[in-house]
């Protein structure tokens, strides 16, 4: 095996291990599970991704033949990890969804900036004027 076969190999594994370190952190630290979901499927996938590349070119350069069973994982996982990220944000959305407005929780928080239209004695639509909306925040 040469120099930049491991030097590749050595950057790719480093390169995995800190998008799985940087998902790992992700999910232990953000606040809500819709904000927790985004972490492990997108950097996490990436990660692993990286690992097993790394894997498939060091059996590679030590063999001389492709490996399957790593390029199968790889297929495997990023086929699977959005599917079920969308899955679970679905089933989260319907479950925490406002029977009234439709919106999950986190929208119905203070701060966020949707807009919730004013009323009509708020709006000045009794007097004629144009409903106005209400400053960002």
């Amino acid at each position: 095996m040469d120099m930049l076969g491991e030097v590749v190999v050595a950057l790719l594994i480093v390169a995995g291990s800190t998008f799985t370190l940087v998902g790992s952190i992700g999910l232990v630290k953000l606040p809500d599970l819709m904000m927790r979901l985004h972490a492990p499927t997108k950097a996490t996938t990436a990660g692993v991704g990286g690992v097993l590349l790394a894997s498939m070119l060091y059996a590679f350069l030590r063999t001389g033949e492709l490996s399957a069973h790593e390029l199968l994982i790889t297929l495997f996982l990023f086929l699977t990890a959005p599917v079920t990220a969308h899955l679970l944000a679905k089933a989260y959305l319907h479950r925490h969804a406002d029977r009234v407005r439709g919106l999950p929780p986190a929208c119905r928080e203070p701060g966020w900036t949707t807009f919730d239209p004013p009323s009509a004695e708020e709006a000045g639509a009794s007097h004629g004027e144009r409903p106005r909306r209400p400053p960002r925040v």
